[in-house]
């Protein structure tokens, strides 16, 4: 469902969530079911409660701008993957990120 204009949707949401929150958007690819997410934030800043507004957010107005949305039972599932950059580098993950559309 992440496809055409919901997902340009949902990339103005994700960026507009992520300057509000002072978290830079490093790569971000939208496959149809899911999306690949690489943020650079304050080590302050709690993972769950970004993922939560990421996902709220879009949820809220993408539902409510695209009607088929609402035939699902809900937009998000309650799970998602976080992980440190670690000993990769930032690159290597941006490169996997991109090689995602491409699959």
């Amino acid at each position: 469902m992440l496809v055409g204009s919901i997902a340009q949707r949902l990339r103005e949401i994700l960026t507009q969530v992520a300057m509000e929150k002072r978290v830079k958007i490093l790569a971000l690819e939208i496959q149809p079911d899911h999306l690949h997410l690489f943020v650079s934030c304050y080590p302050q800043l709690t993972v769950h409660k970004l993922v939560k507004a990421l996902k709220g957010r879009s949820s809220y107005y993408l539902r409510r701008e695209f009607r088929q949305l609402l035939k699902l039972p809900s937009l998000w599932t309650n799970s998602y993957f976080v992980s440190t950059a670690g000993n990769v580098s930032s690159d290597t993950i941006r490169k996997y990120i991109e090689a995602q559309s491409k699959k």
